[in-house]
């Protein structure tokens, strides 16, 4: 019986504030003014309108007749403009002569109906803007296959998906779990899709589309709270591959056990990585950038070619560090290893460049 130590506060379990009933998703916002910005621009092109419809009405005040005293003077001209523009027309203020006719003719109907416009503008604006939000979640929902779901938007997170975007992965096919909306804005604001809410439940990671992901990084902060997501996402998902991180190594077990492919214990593997670098720094240099996409030396891992079948992993063009074959991984000094089959995939060392793998390799992180 495995127990499962906590190691302290978590971010899958931030303030209550925060928690939040349902667990909307929230697409990279397109670049588009402010809504307040657009009803005040908007709100001022309404004033300006009426504004210059007063002054059309005004400087033609002579042709204009008001029924209660005869004459029209500024108070009128405004509350006849008013009227007017918005196609009230009490008929208490009418223009009797041939200019004033003529005017409401070509100045004030095609002010009246601009300024329809940016009434009726603004308030479809407003309409629309759900069912437009709507169509583009729909749309998002069915093209979205084959994704990562990254739970955990920290600093584990973030460099999980830095290593991802070093292989090529979109931001497209990337979608953020994390239960703090503000969180969450800084994943849209990145470009990334991301859904509000506690992974620990089901629903939650059902708005995430996690039942069709091809993969899941696990990047809480909790180990228990690890362990809860890994049992619902595996779960929900058979066939996606997890990768968890936890604090505590005695908590790793558990993880694999709950239904994770790999375990990283973040704790353990920081504290190798300065033993290393105590022992020798140069060492723990070369391990650090083994582990650092993009730069300098890569991990890949790439099917066998034909020109290899047969051969010593030792003669092979890449350096090899083991052979993938089935579900063995077997090291390089391995006598099984040699000679290589046409069916293993071996994992090598390789100086990194953009075309490195001429996209038939996959780059391996600390994870692997």
């Amino acid at each position: 019986m495995f127990h499962v130590k906590l190691p302290g506060d978590d971010a899958m379990a931030r303030g209550a504030e925060e928690q939040l009933n349902a667990a909307p998703v929230k697409l990279p916002k397109q670049v588009v003014e402010r809504p307040l910005r657009q009803v005040a621009k908007r709100l001022m092109m309404a004033l300006v309108v009426l504004a210059v419809t007063v002054l059309i009405v005004w400087v033609d005040r002579d042709g204009y007749h008001d029924n209660s005293d005869g004459g029209v003077d500024l108070l009128d001209a405004i509350y006849y403009s008013t009227v007017t523009l918005s196609t009230t027309g009490y008929g208490d203020i009418v223009p009797y002569s041939d200019g004033a006719r003529l005017t409401n003719v070509l100045l004030v109907t095609p002010l009246r109906v601009l300024f329809l416009i940016i009434l009726v503008g603004t308030t479809l604006e407003v309409l629309t803007e759900r069912t437009r939000e709507e169509f583009r979640l729909n749309r998002w929902r069915s093209q979205l296959r084959d994704h990562t779901v990254v739970i955990g938007f920290g600093t584990k997170g973030r460099s999980a998906m830095q290593t991802l975007f070093a292989t090529g992965l979109k931001k497209e096919q990337i979608v953020v779990v994390d239960p703090s909306a503000k969180v969450i804005e800084t994943a849209n604001a990145e470009g990334l899709t991301g859904v509000v809410g506690d992974a620990t439940r089901s629903d939650v990671l059902l708005r995430a589309e996690l039942q069709r992901a091809r993969q899941i990084v696990i990047a809480t902060q909790r180990d228990d709270t690890a362990v809860l997501v890994t049992l619902t996402a595996r779960q929900l998902n058979r066939g996606a591959k997890i990768v968890a991180a936890v604090r505590e190594e005695e908590n790793a077990p558990l993880l694999r056990q709950s239904g994770a492919d790999a375990v990283i214990t973040s704790a353990s593997a920081a504290g190798r990585l300065l033993g290393l670098s105590v022992l020798s720094p140069s060492a723990g240099t070369v391990m650090e950038d083994l582990i650092q996409q993009g730069s300098g030396l890569d991990l890949i891992e790439r099917p066998v070619i034909k020109s290899e079948v047969g051969k010593n992993v030792r003669e092979t063009e890449d350096l090899v560090v083991s052979v993938l074959r089935g579900h063995r991984l077997l090291g390089y000094d391995d006598p099984q290893a040699s000679p290589l089959q046409i069916t293993d995939r071996v994992i090598s060392i390789v100086r990194a460049s953009p075309a490195a793998d001429g996209g038939n390799s996959v780059r391996l992180t600390s994870a692997e």
